[in-house]
């Protein structure tokens, strides 16, 4: 009876459950396929399983319709050396396959099925998503740098990039004007804790804290040997709209030049 009356809730007890509901899109990529996975689990660092001898592999949640009870249940599966063994997780009633494959996820999770991303040997990061973002980070010719340089450009103002204002100083400004002695650093707003959009990591915060901390005690450094050296420093947060920046560089340059 209590199935019955399940069914009745869901809709489900004359007709199977509509397509949308468990199948996904004839003809996709596997890259299409694998960002639906992503999105359903709530990012790619969380569809990791460990297999034996320390490994690793990501998986992916399945969903099957069996006719007979007109339910679709979820399974976890993975590929390990030929093999694509698979994990019952539970029954799911969404009316769509984007809800039931977090659904799945969701069961995953609970049942402690997934594992926290191991780094890689060499690496001191503390998982694939601190590793990722550590090489996502550009050192140079970010976009906020190119638009300011744009912006400068079209102004009529010739500069040098990424360069040393001073050849003994490891420092290095994303935009340089040598005989005026200005240097310009644009400045990521989590890499150099943003007064206004840095937000501090949940994951592994006391080495993201110490991180950040020694990243703005070395622009303060920066800003304070090159002032000493008779340079003027201006730093422009990446959030900054490109134009106004630009006001404020070329009334530094033409300050200078009076």
């Amino acid at each position: 009876m209590k199935e019955t009356h399940e069914q009745g809730e869901r809709g489900w007890a004359d007709s199977c459950p509509d397509d949308r509901a468990w199948r996904g899109r004839q003809g996709r990529s596997r890259r299409a396929l694998a960002a639906e996975q992503d999105r359903a689990a709530g990012g790619p660092d969380q569809r990791w399983v460990n297999l034996d001898d320390g490994r690793q592999a990501h998986a992916s949640v399945a969903l099957k319709l069996f006719s007979r009870t007109r339910r679709i249940r979820a399974y976890l599966r993975w590929s390990d050396r030929g093999r694509s063994p698979e994990r019952y997780l539970g029954e799911v009633g969404h009316p769509t396959r984007g809800e039931n494959l977090k659904e799945g996820w969701r069961l995953a999770h609970a049942k402690g099925l997934t594992a926290p991303a191991a780094p890689p040997p060499e690496s001191w990061a503390q998982n694939r998503a601190v590793r990722s973002s550590m090489q996502g980070n550009k050192g140079r010719d970010t976009a906020p740098e190119r638009k300011l340089r744009t912006h400068l450009h079209q102004r009529g103002f010739r500069y040098r990039v990424n360069a040393r204002p001073i050849p003994g100083l490891r420092r290095t400004a994303d935009l340089l004007f040598p005989r005026l002695k200005i240097a310009v650093f644009v400045d990521g707003c989590y890499w150099h804790g943003c007064p206004e959009h840095y937000r501090p990591s949940r994951a592994n915060q006391q080495f993201w804290h110490a991180k950040i901390e020694g990243n703005k005690a070395r622009d303060a450094e920066t800003d304070q040997l090159l002032a000493a050296a008779g340079w003027t420093t201006i730093r422009v947060w990446e959030h900054e709209v490109p134009q106004p920046a630009a006001e404020r560089v070329e009334a530094a340059v033409r300050g200078t030049r009076k």
